[in-house]
């Protein structure tokens, strides 16, 4: 019986390439090595894995889901000190909305690409960052532990194939409501203050 419904359902991907080369300088300070590591893992590496799932799904009869994790600089908003790093999350958007043109200009039903919107998650590499009093400010008021994004976002992606859905879908757990609300409840009340990091 678990057998069998593990062969009903689709095959899922999801494609969490992130790196910054842990380095927060201005484009113009940044070394050959570190730009390369980020466009490297985040956009060649992202474009490798589509390709080889969209490949891989293809060819089962019941086909899959992939699903492309964006970061700061999604939405085109600036990423000072982290130029590349945005540049390469907002071409995941991109890269995701060409992929299903491609799948759909070549009739293919039974694959489906998916933007993930995570939001501020409380890594390594988020924490790497806070070392000014924007990013502090931002970090305490925004940013949440993976548990509590994973909470959120994996019941509704497992429920994407189990709906039997062939539409992309962009699931966000930040939203821009729930940004505005955050930031104005630290504001005004001073909500979240030192979460995280030590605020000056």
């Amino acid at each position: 019986m678990l057998l069998l419904s593990y062969a009903m359902l689709r095959m899922m991907q999801i494609n969490n390439a992130g790196s910054n080369a842990y380095s927060y300088k201005p484009l113009a300070e940044a070394s050959d090595e570190d730009l390369i590591e980020v466009v490297t893992t985040n956009t060649l590496g992202l474009m490798i894995c589509c390709r080889e799932a969209m490949q891989m799904m293809r060819n089962q009869p019941r086909g899959g889901h992939i699903f492309n994790i964006d970061g700061a600089g999604s939405d085109g908003r600036p990423t000072p000190r982290f130029a590349a790093y945005g540049a390469t999350k907002r071409s995941v958007v991109h890269l995701t909305k060409s992929l299903q043109a491609e799948l759909q200009m070549q009739d293919v039903k039974n694959v489906v690409v998916h933007n993930l919107s995570p939001g501020m998650v409380t890594t390594d590499l988020l924490m790497s960052g806070a070392t000014t009093k924007q990013a502090k400010f931002f970090i305490n008021v925004l940013a949440e532990p993976a548990e509590v994004v994973a909470e959120y976002l994996v019941p509704r992606i497992r429920s994407i194939p189990a709906n039997g859905s062939t539409k992309s879908t962009y699931l966000r757990f930040l939203t821009g409501v729930k940004a505005y609300s955050q930031i104005f409840s630290r504001i005004a009340f001073g909500a979240r203050r030192n979460r995280y990091v030590l605020e000056e």
